[in-house]
């Protein structure tokens, strides 16, 4: 696409965001979300006071989260992933399960609340990471070193410069650290946490960086799964991409992060949520083996996923748009080009 056309598509996606949001504010959209039919789980992970694009695109602040569920609550029927799963669905509203991915205490702190206020039940799918030893994962990590850390560093005997989004590029080869590192085992990951937190030390210079990177504590996940809105998942051990890294790696961390929070919460763990969206078929019947009954995709990689009744397509939330842009591509399943 030319830059011309980049324009032209820009400016068309902003003017039917702003027409859809004119035509709420004028009421004369109402029929439209009153007579929405169908269902979507939705993907939701840190939710902050301000400033939700410090590190990465998937923040929201608070209010908006709020605004959500106001719309939701008028609009759709909020369900639990059991429900959702036995297609317990709302004939007279469009059905919506909400998720948090990653386990931020933020979801703890903002978003509890504002679920209890509404009444309204969701999943989280928390790793396991805490129980080995970090309160950060490892792609959280890389945001913070992408934003504070120096225009050129050395890893491993390698220079990297910062590139577009704040991406540390191989001067050499061009290959991305972020992605090296996601195709690298947990190992690789710890280590290039210790080798590279100089450049970029926000434990200790930036406390109130917090809540876009702290990982619940024990206590956290244990006083969350006491609420009768909550579902709690696994999602993995470590933060991996299960799709590369070893067979017996994707056991280990399947294994591993359901027993340690069913030890937790003293409830049993049937859903897992594939970080990143990545999988494999062998990761699907791998975490069939490990006792896992609902599976949460993204889009569905595979054309045996559609039938699978163990699989799930997820739709993950904008945090660019407004509440009532974000409510239309939930129920359509579509952002605008």
């Amino acid at each position: 696409m030319s830059i011309p056309q980049k324009i032209r598509a820009k400016l068309n996606r902003e003017g039917k965001y702003l027409h859809r949001d004119i035509s709420h504010l004028l009421g004369t959209d109402e029929s439209f979300y009153k007579n929405a039919r169908g269902n979507r789980i939705l993907i939701y992970h840190g939710i902050c006071r301000g400033d939700h694009t410090r590190f990465n695109p998937i923040f929201l602040t608070a209010a908006t989260f709020e605004k959500h569920l106001q719309l939701y609550e008028k609009y759709c029927n909020v369900l639990t992933l059991d429900d959702f799963y036995r297609e317990n669905f709302s004939s007279e509203k469009f059905n919506v399960c909400i998720t948090f991915d990653d386990g931020f205490v933020n979801n703890y702190k903002y978003a509890l609340p504002l679920l209890k206020k509404y009444n309204m039940p969701a999943a989280f799918f928390i790793t396991a990471i805490r129980d080995a030893g970090y309160d950060i994962l490892w792609n959280d990590f890389m945001g913070i070193l992408g934003k504070y850390g120096p225009v050129r560093l050395k890893y491993k005997d390698k220079w990297y410069r910062k590139g577009k989004y704040n991406k540390y590029i191989a001067e050499e080869s061009g290959e991305n650290l972020t992605e090296l590192l996601r195709s690298a085992d947990f190992k690789e990951k710890a280590e290039a946490i210790k080798l590279l937190y100089r450049f970029a030390p926000y434990r200790d210079s930036r406390p109130n960086d917090q809540d876009y990177w702290l990982q619940m504590t024990p206590e956290q996940i244990k006083d969350l799964a006491l609420s009768p809105l909550v579902t709690i998942g696994s999602h993995s051990y470590y933060h991996n991409d299960l799709a590369q890294i070893s067979k017996a790696n994707v056991a280990d961390e399947l294994h591993r992060s359901k027993k340690y929070l069913e030890n937790l919460t003293g409830k049993p763990v049937n859903s897992f949520a594939f970080p990143y969206g990545s999988y494999t078929r062998e990761v699907v019947q791998a975490a069939k083996d490990a006792g896992y009954s609902q599976l949460l995709a993204m889009d569905f990689k595979f054309d045996e996923d559609a039938t699978d009744t163990t699989m799930r397509e997820r739709f993950t939330v904008n945090p660019f748009i407004s509440p009532i842009n974000q409510l239309h591509a939930t129920i359509t399943r579509k952002y605008e080009l």
